[in-house]
């Protein structure tokens, strides 16, 4: 029945175990929660819809098939869910032919509850089987019940999927999923798994395809790049692959996300400084300044350890452009501990910070743990922390005015774009830049150099016109797909995963960390 008692989550034979595909279009909408891995997933799941014959849903179209890639990391990530499922329920019941699939980390942890609150879903998969959604829809469909199917460990490694990417210039490429650490605040270990590491020739296989396709900036991505290579018994494999990226003709950028503390080498910073395509831009999570803090959240570092991280990163880079996270008010945390965390702010001059309101993650050991921070509390200290970085930010902004810089033009970066006439993108250490244009309007994935005239504390202006303009084989790609026929699947590749820009991070809960 659609919309009314739960449905049994029956399996069909598997003689239906076949590649699926879709004999009419039927239009298919992903919608994503959470951090970069959840972006990266949701591209990987349009990639294996598209394949099987579904098309994307028009502006404000009611799709046929709506897919939820969840994420568990927040406080209230289940009541939003639900809320959701809840608004579409009315659309499901006027529509039966219509069907929602729950995936993601909230789905690996509740798994059958969510049919059992929300009965008219039709899928429910978790984070290693991905790759099953279009078969699950097909068995739904058949069987006029819900699937509910979730695999405790990985089956296939995703970059094998179909996936239809987001961005002609820039592109993810996952070298491993999973993380083996156990910060108490964080659930993704027990929702993902422990970690699994791609060989780099495998890496760099999809490397040189995604430039072949006109990608020019590649960002490697998995929940702790530094540990990369101990599944196959090589501990300095991600400063080889950083190097062996820079052996790839045509790949201008390079950068990783995200490294963890306590498992940086010096190694890793010799290979950023002396491989030209690796941008001298880190991103590495600090969570807290207190010594006491970070050994209650299992982060085996201290304050000392990172200071000394980021001492040896500029002697080698002085130009290089460093951020973090970090969580206020864990459990516990004092006003000095506090303190603590304000002075390695203060001393590390982070170009930007990800700053976080500790919110309970249930299922985490830190949600159990005494001295639970009130809210008034963690609001007073998280303002006093914003305030502090955004002075930071805008006096290391202001040291790049008068500096001239290579702009890779994005698309979307710019909420203000059309109303200042401005473009927008990124410079070699991230830093987003508005500038204005010369004569020729460049493209996405264009080279501009323009001098910054103005700076704020989260971007950089240029205001005269741009110097130059370099176009580029990836402005090229993004022309090709502009103009490729409605409806063509342009943007889906086999086995070659990758996104365009993170999306950016919500501020008031500690985020699901793809960096450890």
């Amino acid at each position: 029945m659609i919309g009314g008692s739960a449905r049994s989550e029956k399996r069909l034979p598997l003689c239906i175990e076949m590649t699926v595909t879709v004999e009419s279009a039927r239009t298919y909408e992903v919608r994503t929660y959470g951090c970069q891995m959840n972006v990266h997933d949701s591209e990987r799941l349009s990639g294996l819809l598209e394949d099987a014959g579904y098309v994307p849903a028009a502006e404000g179209e009611t799709a046929d098939v709506v897919v939820f890639n969840t994420c568990a990391v927040r406080e209230n990530a289940d009541n939003r869910l639900y809320g959701n499922l809840g608004h579409l329920r009315p659309a499901k019941t006027d529509n039966p032919g219509m069907q929602i699939a729950v995936g993601g980390c909230l789905a690996q942890k509740d798994q059958g509850e969510i049919v059992r609150r929300a009965p008219w879903v039709d899928v429910v998969f978790g984070t290693h089987n991905i790759g099953s959604l279009p078969v699950l829809l097909e068995r739904a469909r058949i069987a006029q019940e819900a699937q509910v199917e979730i695999k405790e460990s990985l089956e296939t490694f995703p970059s094998t999927l179909p996936t239809k990417r987001e961005s002609a210039y820039a592109a993810w490429v996952s070298v491993s999923v999973g993380c083996n650490n156990t910060c108490t605040f964080c659930i993704v270990p027990s929702l993902r798994g422990k970690e699994k590491d791609r060989r780099p020739g495998d890496v760099l296989a999809e490397v040189r395809t995604l430039v072949g396709q006109g990608v020019l900036e590649i960002t490697l991505l998995g929940q702790n790049v530094n540990t990369y290579g101990v599944e196959f018994g090589d501990r300095l494999a991600f400063g080889k692959l950083l190097r062996a990226c820079g052996d790839v003709e045509g790949l201008e950028r390079v950068r990783f996300t995200s490294p963890h503390p306590a498992a940086f080498t010096d190694d890793v910073i010799a290979a950023m400084a002396e491989t030209p395509n690796v941008m001298h831009q880190l991103h590495m999570p600090l969570q807290s300044g207190s010594d006491r803090v970070l050994k209650a959240m299992r982060r085996s570092y201290r304050a000392e350890r990172y200071l000394g991280i980021i001492e040896r990163v500029r002697a080698a880079m002085p130009d290089a452009a460093i951020s973090t996270d970090i969580i206020v008010g864990f459990p516990g945390e004092t006003e000095e501990d506090f303190q603590a965390t304000l002075d390695v702010v203060r001393e590390s001059r982070f170009a930007n910070a990800f700053t976080f309101q500790y919110s309970i993650r249930p299922g985490t050991p830190a949600a159990t743990m005494d001295g639970q921070i009130p809210k008034e509390v963690v609001q007073e200290r998280y303002d006093r922390l914003v305030e502090l970085q955004n002075e930071i930010s805008w006096a290391e902004n202001k040291k790049q005015v008068g500096r001239t810089l290579e702009v890779l033009v994005a698309e979307g970066e710019g909420r203000k774009d059309e109303a200042t006439r401005r473009l927008s993108g990124r410079a070699p250490d991230n830093r987003l830049v508005h500038f204005v244009p010369g004569d020729e309007v460049p493209r996405p994935g264009d080279m501009v150099r323009v001098e910054v005239t103005y700076a704020a504390p989260h971007h950089l202006v240029a205001d005269g016109p741009a110097l130059s303009l370099r176009r580029t084989r990836a402005g090229d790609a993004w022309e090709a797909r502009r103009s490729a026929p409605a409806g063509a699947a342009s943007g889906v590749m086999l086995g070659m995963p990758s996104i365009g820009r993170p999306a950016p991070v919500a501020q008031e809960t500690p985020g699901c960390s793809i960096g450890s």
